[in-house]
């Protein structure tokens, strides 16, 4: 597994590298977020530890870039913040940040930050997993997701979130999910912030998915409680 750590503080940055690199992961460093991008692209890591506060360019727009810019892989991206305020982890998240992990933090902590990343499956219990429906195929062992349109089967580019939010809907088709619900589902009991920001990750899943974002198909909108997935 390949981590690229974008940290500016020289001395967090090494301790990150020496106690990821203990645990037997493959680690790069940069200092500033313009050289995050050429890096990501160039590396394509597995996952990105990215610090919030950065020079040239700060974490939340690298943060974005990334979501937008096409890659072989669709790195994890644990997000570091000095300040610890919930304003700032909500921000992150909503720019696709898939944790956060507030400084100061032990090197414990993070090394199990990152392994949970890496190995989350949706809490499927360990068994392996294929969701279908008439247009969309979700494999959570191979992380792949296929939408079917004219008898032919294309790869949706997803972020990570994006991904386990469509694993969820079409696992449980028909079911209505309130926001908190589905935070429960994609960040866990340990979640701080305004849950709104699922209607952010909506809004990218639906321009990925729908024929017409604006008038959903599949996403549907339950007025006052949530969202429902429905593909008949």
């Amino acid at each position: 597994m390949e981590i690229l750590i974008v940290e500016d503080e020289k001395e967090i940055a090494q301790l990150i590298n020496n106690c990821l690199t203990r645990e037997g992961f493959q680690c790069h460093v940069v200092y500033d977020g313009l050289s995050a991008l050429e890096s990501a692209k160039k590396i394509q890591p597995d996952l990105i530890i990215l610090d919030l506060m950065l020079p040239k360019l700060d974490g939340l727009e690298v943060c974005s870039r990334l979501r937008n810019q096409a890659m072989t892989k669709d790195p994890y991206i644990l997000m570091l913040t000095a300040k610890g305020e919930e304003i700032d982890r909500v921000i992150g998240l909503s720019t696709g940040a898939d944790d956060y992990l507030v400084k100061p933090f032990s090197p414990r902590e993070l090394v199990a930050r990152v392994r949970a990343l890496l190995r989350r499956s949706m809490r499927h219990g360990g068994q392996s997993q294929i969701y279908e429906t008439p247009h969309f195929i979700v494999n959570l062992d191979e992380h792949t997701a296929l939408r079917k349109v004219g008898g032919k089967e294309e790869t949706l580019d997803l972020t990570a979130l994006e991904f386990n939010l469509l694993a969820v809907f079409i696992n449980y088709p028909s079911k209505v999910w309130s926001r908190t619900q589905l935070i429960d589902k994609l960040w866990g009991a340990d979640f701080f912030g305004d849950e709104r920001v699922v209607d952010t990750h909506i809004r990218r899943l639906r321009k990925k998915i729908e024929p017409n974002p604006a008038q959903p198909s599949f996403i549907k909108t339950v007025v006052g409680v949530g969202y429902k997935f429905e593909d008949e």
